[in-house]
């Protein structure tokens, strides 16, 4: 359980970057409406006014392109093995003595349509329940597709009020079985400074493994995570049919 004091939460919001990616290579540089995708998600967290934003590159391209656009950049290990410990190491670079930010929030960095008051609700999490050490969010679901679709996540929670429970479970197969919604899981989370330091440690769980699932780590060691439901999922860009559809969502509110 965790034991530290949460009466006053002080955040810092973290953006993963780095070029790398299967589907869609360079995606952090991707042009949407003549600004590339990784200061598009900058800016909606910015907009959270919850705390600075740093963006945690793995390449100097992407770093250069942050600062352009006013944004804060740092260097990380290209070799690292995931966007948790990139932001880690952001975090120990800024703030090595850990008396500065209490809460770390993990923002991907390929949600350009990402709500900003989606990141005050994950952060709300960590204020109104003291013994979570890692909060993130979820979004109902009845659709079919999405819920046969291993691509998209799905949380098992125990609820605690009519928006809000704690994670059981995590999959990317159908879960919980009989009626009622599934949970869609959206990949932001806010991490008490000390949980994200403990994840870290870890080495990666076998059911992490078997699910490709980071999360189930936390789980497989008792760490406790709350999710908090909202209405709407941000669009993720994971894809150049993604992309697509998130330049069209951008650009039409900003026409």
């Amino acid at each position: 359980m965790n034991t530290e004091n949460t009466d006053v939460l002080t955040p810092i919001l973290v953006i993963p970057a780095r070029m790398a990616s299967t589907r869609l290579p360079g995606k952090p540089l991707a042009d949407i409406g003549g600004v590339p995708m990784i200061v598009h998600v900058m800016q909606r967290a910015l907009a959270a006014n919850l705390g600075p934003v740093v963006i945690a590159c793995a390449e100097t391209e992407v770093a250069e392109a942050v600062r352009a656009a006013g944004g804060v950049a740092i260097m990380t290990d290209p070799n690292l093995p995931s966007g948790t410990d990139r932001i880690r190491i952001a975090v120990e670079t800024l703030d090595p003595e850990g008396k500065m930010y209490n809460c770390v929030v993990n923002v991907q960095g390929d949600l350009p349509t990402l709500d900003p008051l989606a990141i005050s609700a994950v952060v709300g999490v960590l204020e109104d329940v003291p013994t979570c050490d890692i909060a993130t969010l979820v979004v109902a679901t009845h659709d079919p597709r999405e819920i046969s679709d291993p691509n998209v996540v799905k949380a098992v929670l125990s609820l605690e009020t009519e928006d809000r429970g704690r994670a059981l479970y995590f999959t990317r197969a159908r879960a919980p079985a009989g009626d009622g919604p599934v949970y869609h899981h959206i990949g932001l989370y806010a991490y008490r400074r000390a949980a994200l330091d403990r994840f870290c440690a870890l080495r990666p769980s076998p059911l992490e493994k078997r699910e490709r699932l980071e999360q189930l780590r936390a789980l497989e060691d008792n760490m406790r995570i709350d999710a908090k439901i909202v209405t709407h999922a941000p669009e993720g860009v994971d894809t150049p049919e993604d992309l697509a559809r998130a330049r069209r969502i951008i650009l039409g509110e900003t026409s």
